[in-house]
């Protein structure tokens, strides 16, 4: 099987954050594995599919409005009629003109 991956990069921004302190919910990091594994069933199958659960979701660090991140994913298991996929987020944070990432978000999702 060759290996399809699918990355998107975003800035979180005001409107994404629902808590004091600028922080912005967990549920719209779901939500970004959710565009990506769209895309990786487009690619892979010609269609989207539905969530049928999710595994050992750790949210690592938080994120807040302002805070760029890539939401990148890619399918690990192929079956007769579901997929298994593994995704990561990243933070990108801008420290003296060096690029440092953090890692702040794994999920094993099962389609």
């Amino acid at each position: 099987m060759e290996e399809i991956t699918s990355l998107i990069r975003l800035r979180m921004g005001s409107n994404d954050a629902h808590y004091g302190g600028n922080l912005v919910d967990g549920a719209k990091m779901l939500q970004l594995f959710g565009d990506v594994a769209t895309e990786l069933l487009i690619r892979y199958d010609g269609d989207e599919g539905l969530f049928r659960s999710y595994d050992n979701v750790e949210f690592l660090a938080p994120v807040y409005a302002g805070d760029y991140i890539e939401a990148e994913g890619k399918i690990t298991n192929i079956g007769n009629t579901s997929r298994k996929m593994i995704f990561i987020m990243v933070l990108q944070q801008k420290i003296a003109l060096l690029t440092k990432t953090k890692q702040i978000m794994r999920v094993v999702l099962y389609l």
